[in-house]
């Protein structure tokens, strides 16, 4: 048999292997791959086969990695990673410099763009590619240089440097505070309120604010969303009460579109940061992006 240059399995196990332990799901793999399921679960067959090793458990409940699986995984995320910097990296050349930079829409819309001009005035050479995902743990993509990242600042894998801290108000719309008058922090607990929550919410909600102002609370009349930018524009409808992001909503308070219900302010114990892969060095355009960003905190 002849010997393969570099040692290694079939390349499509390894990819089958890489996209598996990234999603942990085999169903969501085989989707990214455009292969059917069966044919994925075959190739990691032969792969486990071939090194000899077991990569994954299988449960009931979905999959996990052995500790091989994970020493494996990491070595072909890094990998696949440098491959995919360096693929587009050839396919720009010649073209104007190219950053990706990913977040949520919330952040997008509320806070980047309102500042972006300045940046694309500044670096006009610089071609900024934008990406949403409201689940970026979720999305773990080697292709993308830059994230805006909410939370303690600690991500496996990522390098993190803090954009800024920020401060939670709740806010509505002048016409709803004229009909539902709300005069001190005690009263928010009786309002229509509008939180945002989610399974993997790491933002503060209603329960959490009203705790750190010291209002007692039994029960709350709330409507929930999973989209922040859609809680801030029933807000702004006059539907309620919604907890805001003095990042994001102090131009709509400045313009008149909200109001603060109360002087109470409370500090976000999380915070936002840049992050970007800790095992890949940054292009000099996206080095400028990150400082820039930085640059943007108050």
């Amino acid at each position: 048999m002849t010997r393969r240059h570099y040692d290694l399995p079939s390349l499509n196990a390894l990819a089958a292997f890489e996209a598996v332990a990234r999603n942990l799901n085999v169903t969501r793999a085989a989707t990214e791959l455009n292969v059917t399921p069966g044919a994925v679960s075959k190739q990691i067959r032969q792969l486990e086969a071939e090194l000899g090793r077991q990569l994954m458990q299988r449960h009931s409940t979905g999959i996990s990695l052995t500790s091989e699986g994970e020493e494996v995984a990491a070595s072909l995320h890094e990998a696949f990673g440098r491959v995919s910097a360096t693929l587009r990296h050839v396919r720009a050349s010649g073209e104007r410099a190219h950053v990706s930079i990913i977040s949520t829409m919330a952040t997008m819309q509320l806070w980047l763009m309102p500042r972006l001009g300045s940046f694309w005035g500044a670096h006009p050479e610089i071609v900024v590619e934008h990406v949403i995902s409201d689940r970026l743990h979720d999305v773990p993509r080697p292709d993308i240089d830059l994230r805006i990242r909410y939370g303690d600042g600690h991500w496996p894998g990522e390098e993190a440097r803090l954009i800024q801290s920020d401060r939670v108000v709740a806010v509505a719309s002048p016409a709803f505070l004229a009909r539902h008058p709300i005069a001190d922090p005690e009263a928010l607990a009786a309002a229509p309120l509008l939180s945002v929550e989610g399974a993997d919410w790491v933002w503060m909600t209603w329960g959490s604010f009203l705790r750190a102002a010291g209002v007692p609370f039994h029960r709350l009349n709330v409507r929930r969303f999973n989209s922040y930018v859609i809680a801030l524009q029933a807000a702004r409808d006059g539907q309620g009460v919604s907890l805001g992001w003095m990042s994001s909503v102090a131009p709509l308070i400045a313009r008149g579109e909200l109001q603060k219900v109360t002087q109470t302010e409370i500090d976000d114990p999380n915070a936002f940061y840049v992050t970007w892969n800790d095992r890949r060095t940054l292009s000099a355009e996206a080095t400028i992006l990150r400082d820039w960003l930085l640059a943007q905190g108050y």
